[in-house]
């Protein structure tokens, strides 16, 4: 090993407070090597022969600083950071260019990594990029997310606190199975207790995550985004029955699959069941058949399909 006081220990310890001090200067340099000014500037030159690229800036506010170079520094995120940064590949985070969130800190971090022409690159998209917020996307909590994806690994219970969309609020336990994003949104696919329901709910209506002591097992078929899908129409507070006069064919190409499940009375009739925390949006999506239908259950819904019949006419 060699020892402390040698000059290549000394050029390393040299590069330790360059890359933890940028812009120290020869004198602050000399001090915490515990050397003289002149040896302090010695040891900068021995890095610049080993390829190192030191620069040095003169003036009242110089000093020396790790240039641009092959070796990129290292990089340390905060674990908000770190997720963060993970949410926003997923989905398309929109705060990237804003330095102050969490996902602008770790991008900033990046792009100060990078060898100056490609950093010039990135900065100036970053900087004059303006990107159009996606109004249907909903992000979730940084801290939420991380808690159920963790649970999820360890196959932890937990219990939720939650806040429908309806402003209904409720707490119960549930087996997290798996998150998933979908359409800019996020979903924990979970088993309900103690009925042992399958469903699917919105991680940015989640108010808190309290993991517990027990543990479970996923099926062993699970396959989260072909169940999302499955589920995004079940488990609401407003549950729909819906009888249409056309085939399921022409009535399967205009609903989206969260309304709910079809299936052929016969060949001219189609049954919609379905549920929804939201009866105005179901009524729109209802709006959109191109056959007549009525509404067998959820007098919430037929009140809305009314209340949006009456703004057509009166628009008319």
């Amino acid at each position: 090993m060699a020892d402390d006081t040698s000059p290549t220990a000394r050029a390393l310890r040299t590069l330790e407070l360059l890359q933890a001090c940028p812009g120290i200067t020869a004198g602050r340099l000399a001090d915490k090597l515990g050397v003289s000014e002149r040896a302090a500037r010695r040891y900068v030159g021995i890095l610049r022969e080993a390829g190192i690229p030191v620069v040095s800036t003169r003036g009242p506010y110089g000093g020396y600083r790790v240039g641009r170079g092959l070796r990129l520094p290292p990089l340390t995120f905060s674990p908000a950071e770190a997720l963060g940064l993970v949410m926003a590949v997923l989905d398309g985070h929109h705060d990237a260019g804003d330095p102050a969130t969490l996902v602008g800190s770790a991008l900033g971090k990046i792009v100060q990594a990078l060898p100056e022409p490609v950093a010039a690159q990135a900065e100036a998209v970053r900087r004059t990029a303006a990107p159009a917020p996606d109004t249907a996307a909903a992000r979730p909590d940084p801290g939420t997310t991380a808690a159920l994806v963790h649970a999820c690994g360890e196959h932890r219970r937990v219990r939720l606190g939650y806040r429908s969309e309806a402003g209904t609020e409720w707490a119960g336990e549930v087996d997290p199975w798996a998150v998933v994003v979908r359409h800019g949104r996020w979903y924990l696919l979970c088993r309900t207790h103690p009925k042992g329901a399958r469903r699917a709910y919105r991680i940015d209506r989640v108010r808190s995550v309290e993991a517990g002591d027990d543990t479970f097992e996923p099926p062993a078929d699970l396959d989260p985004v072909a169940m999302i899908e499955d589920h995004l129409a079940a488990g609401w507070e407003y549950e729909a029955e819906v009888v249409i006069d056309a085939p399921l064919h022409r009535v399967d190409r205009c609903l989206p699959r969260a309304a709910g499940r079809l299936e052929a009375v016969d060949d001219r009739t189609t049954r919609l069941l379905g549920s929804t925390s939201n009866p105005a949006w179901y009524a729109e999506q209802l709006a959109k058949i191109p056959a007549p239908y009525r509404i067998v259950r959820c007098p919430e819904i037929r009140q809305a399909v009314r209340t949006l019949g009456e703004r057509l006419l009166a628009a008319t």
